[in-house]
């Protein structure tokens, strides 16, 4: 395993983004099903999806929100950083096969508790699946 290095509180600056991208798969959902333990049909039963207002199968949302924690926990803070809070609103559904744009920007530093506040977003076509904010406890350089 590498290690990579996250930025320590005194490095991030309020502005700062990072960007990701990744398409939903079939296998994305079925793993996913399978690690949460959410089977809801209007993930893996076409049949049942072709019912519901949505017409068709379409991703947890518990499955794109986690490309946000993958953002913070890797890149932006990074490895060393603690989620400690998570606001976010679901707009609308993401389909299989959808390229989704994971963005984060830091908004807020709280010196005190070394705590950084960051807008996250996860959009599809131009339009937000899921908008919100993160909370992150980030290691000081001196700790």
């Amino acid at each position: 395993m590498t290690y990579k290095e996250g930025y320590k509180y005194e490095d991030l600056e309020v502005g700062m983004t990072h960007q990701t991208e990744h398409t939903i798969t079939e296998k994305d959902i079925e793993l996913f099903a399978e690690v949460s333990g959410d089977r809801n049909p209007l993930h893996l039963d076409e049949e049942f999806a072709k019912q519901t207002q949505f017409g068709q199968r379409i991703a947890h949302g518990a499955l794109t929100a986690s490309y946000i924690s993958g953002i913070l926990g890797n890149d932006l803070p990074g490895p060393g950083s603690i989620f400690v809070g998570l606001n976010m609103r679901f707009r609308r559904p993401v389909l299989i096969g959808s390229l989704v744009i994971v963005k984060v920007e830091v908004t807020e530093k709280q010196d005190r508790t070394s705590r950084v506040t960051l807008k996250v977003s996860c959009n599809v076509d131009g339009k937000a699946a899921i908008s919100g904010e993160a909370i992150v406890m980030v290691p000081k350089r001196d700790a």
